[in-house]
This record gives C-alpha cells, structure tokens and sequence, in this order.
C-alpha cells in the first residue's frame, strides 16, 4: 500500500521536491507485529518546484521514478559511496544532508 498526502507548501531540497519511501512489514495483527526497515528511499522531481505553477509539469510536480527517468534532467547516482546525489537517495543520506545544512531531524 502506498500512502501519500498533497502538500501546498512542501519541503524542498536544493528546490526540488521528494517524496520518502518507508518499508514496513506487518506480520501479525494479534498481537500487532510491525518491522520497518532502517532505510527507506528519497525520490526527487527533476525539475525544480513553482508553487503557483499554472501548467502542471509533471517533472516539476511527481517523484515518480518510473516518469522521471525519462526527464532529460533526470540524475542516475551509479556510485552508492556518494547516496545523497542523483533524483534518488537513501533516507540515511537525505538526514546526513539535512544535518549539513542544519535542519533538525
């Protein structure tokens, strides 16, 4: 299951927006058994994001990996010693970033 919510006024990296992807299993309802995974994902738009945008540009607006791909600005990060860099990072590289720049996480 996907859950995801439209925020007006989203958080931004270098003007980007992203979305995170946190990997839970569920084993067990009774009694409630809940893994998540140490690490998850941060996909970026490759387009840097206008909020009062009035043509809706999906790689401005979508995180989706499978349209953004196909962007000509679309950043593929083959080097996984360097996790914070390319349209998708791991969750513990978007936090270290965050830290840098002095964001509380």
């Amino acid at each position: 299951m996907v859950v995801s919510v439209y925020i007006d006024n989203p958080m931004l990296i270098g003007g980007f927006k992203f979305d995170l992807r946190v990997y839970v299993a569920l084993t067990s309802i009774n009694p409630l058994r809940i893994y998540i995974y140490e690490d998850g994902l941060a996909r970026f738009a490759t387009q840097k994001y206008k909020q009062n945008c009035t043509k809706q540009d999906k790689y401005v607006h979508l995180t989706n990996y499978s349209l953004n791909k196909n962007s000509a600005t679309f950043q593929n990060n083959t080097d996984a010693t360097k996790d914070d860099q390319g349209s998708k990072w791991s969750i513990a590289a978007l936090m270290k970033r965050l830290a840098r720049m002095g964001h509380d996480t």
